[in-house]
């Protein structure tokens, strides 16, 4: 994996899975794992938010990886979306114990919030607190709730060093940019106009390169996720993107 462009920037997938169209742009050799680990430095593991691993898991993953890939985490739907932030730190220390088996590949935890779940400083407060208390790594925070997107909630989150997600399609005005944190931005890409299956022009992706690339000019650490993964666009959006940039 020759990555020509800034080292904070990081490019991947939600997933490991390579269509098999793909494979003939990847090695032969190995698990799908170590096969994409090859092309890209980055992945985001959402199927944490449906269910546990084991921490011996993410032992094995940060082993099938090269020395400077990373690997993004979801936080469990128990904290998230039923308790919904409250009381959820040992739910959390029990999530922290499992991802620990990454070591120093765990690049970043991924806290999604329910379209439901409106900003209360007295719930987000307490579980912002908590979780700095106990990871000092970058966090990054993606509601979807119309009430996150206001000054007091960008305070918070600037000053617990949450970087606020862009995620697409974009759901308010307000939402069309990175948030919060301005020291980590993250963008979560799942298919537009069809979420999960549409794949992004290469027009739009040099548009991004060109964002991307002035975002982490001073070191600030960017994440760009493809989502787009039901009709597996998001391999190739993903190679794309890397060679636009390493053009630039």
């Amino acid at each position: 994996m020759n990555q020509l462009f800034p080292a904070s920037l990081r490019i991947g997938c939600a997933g490991w899975s390579l269509p098999r169209a793909t494979w003939p742009d990847f090695p032969a050799e190995g698990s799908h794992l170590e096969r994409y680990a090859q092309r890209f430095g980055a992945v985001e593991i959402d199927t944490s938010f449906y269910r546990p691993h084991r921490r011996e898991t993410y032992e094995r993953w940060a082993a099938s990886t090269p020395a400077g890939f990373r690997f993004a985490v979801k936080l469990p739907q128990a904290i998230t979306h039923e308790q919904r932030l409250v009381d959820a730190m040992p739910a959390f220390d029990e999530f922290l114990s499992q991802v620990a088996g990454l070591g120093g590949k765990l690049g970043c935890l991924v806290v999604q919030l329910p379209p439901s779940l409106a900003f209360d400083a007295r719930v987000v407060r307490p579980f912002l607190a908590g979780v700095r208390r106990r990871h000092a790594g970058a966090v990054a925070l993606e509601p979807r709730h119309r009430s996150w997107f206001t000054p007091a909630a960008e305070v918070l989150l600037s000053h617990f060093e949450f970087g606020r997600v862009l995620a697409d399609p974009v759901l308010f005005d307000a939402a069309g940019a990175p948030g919060g944190w301005p020291g980590l931005v993250y963008l979560r890409l799942h298919g537009s106009p069809r979420r999960y299956w549409s794949a992004y022009d290469e027009g739009l992706l040099r548009r991004l390169s060109q964002r991307l690339l002035l975002a982490c000019e001073d070191g600030t650490q960017g994440w760009c996720i493809f989502d787009n993964t039901a009709g597996g666009e998001a391999v190739g959006n993903a190679m794309t993107l890397v060679r636009l940039l390493h053009h630039r």
